[in-house]
């Protein structure tokens, strides 16, 4: 057997890439860091997020709706709960 073959099928965790995650940036941020945050995740300018986004809103009004719901959905720089999520358990807190 090709010691080469045996190489790529014994695969560890290791050698896996850091899953990336979705966050809004804390850095890169005008209003709530989602375009920042997009921009990281896809690895490109965040100047082409902002603008696609701006176009969304602009042609048919469906970006301003995705930016809120980004913003309520996905969670900020060093925080592991979204603000909805945050939210909804701060209502079930308080509901017991």
């Amino acid at each position: 057997m090709n010691t080469t073959t045996a190489d790529m099928g014994s695969s560890t965790l290791g050698d896996q890439p850091a899953a990336r995650l979705l966050r809004r940036s804390t850095d890169d941020k005008m209003l709530a860091g989602v375009a920042g945050g997009i921009a990281r995740y896809l690895d490109v300018d965040v100047t082409l997020v902002r603008v696609i986004i701006a176009a969304l809103a602009l042609v048919n009004g469906i970006g301003l709706a995705l930016y809120i719901a980004a913003w309520l959905l996905i969670p900020q720089d060093g925080q592991d709960r979204s603000l909805a999520a945050a939210w909804i358990a701060d209502r079930q807190n308080r509901s017991r």
